[in-house]
């Protein structure tokens, strides 16, 4: 199967429809896709009530990418936040209970989109063709079954260097702005986070 190489706008919509948006000039080269097997991403998924976000195993297929070329162009106001720790926010919309991504904070430069909010079907091409393959999984530990037969291999030197110089270039190129999720002069975020308690996430 060949894998696109030319970047392209790739549209962006929750299962409803209401939140809309694009993410511009998506390639294999100008991202890092692959599959997570937390705990923290398999419970927002409970939290949703959207096992369908899971594969077999647990895992969320993810792709990295600089925040500044993702736009909500529609529904902003369905968009909510959660909250494990301090550590990541986790973006949905309240419509119809889609992932959208997960942001570290306003002044990193990633978005890490789920899956389940990009339209990489529009054009009639997969995910992998789009995206690429996954490039690697992480916390396999806390998967819940056996990995898929494909399921990436686990990370290699080689791919956190490839990760981190591509972070860090968009860092440099200022590709972490504008964003859609915090206020680029308060630094707030979107909506105001809902942080689980203990016994909510108990619950899940």
């Amino acid at each position: 199967m060949g894998v696109a190489r030319v970047s392209l706008d790739l549209p962006l919509r929750c299962r409803c429809g209401h939140v809309r948006g694009v993410a511009s000039e998506v390639a294999p080269s100008a991202g890092f896709r692959f599959v997570c097997y937390c705990q923290d991403c398999q419970a927002f998924a409970r939290f949703l009530e959207r096992p369908d976000v899971l594969d077999a195993a647990g895992g969320t297929d993810i792709f990295q990418m600089p925040t500044g070329r993702v736009q909500l162009a529609a529904g902003r106001d369905a968009v909510r936040c959660l909250r494990f720790s301090s550590k990541v926010f986790r973006w949905y919309t309240d419509c119809c209970r889609t992932p959208i991504g997960n942001t570290a904070g306003p002044r990193f430069p990633v978005v890490g989109l789920i899956h389940s909010f990009m339209s990489h079907h529009a054009d009639g091409r997969s995910r992998d063709e789009v995206l690429g393959p996954p490039l690697c999984r992480i916390y396999e530990r806390s998967a819940i079954g056996p990995l898929p037969p494909n399921a990436p291999a686990s990370p290699s030197l080689g791919v956190f260097v490839l990760r981190a110089s591509r972070i860090f270039g968009w860092w440099l190129r200022g590709l972490g702005r504008p964003t859609s999720f915090f206020d680029d002069f308060t630094k707030a975020p979107l909506c105001v986070p809902h942080v689980l308690t203990r016994g909510e996430r108990a619950g899940l």
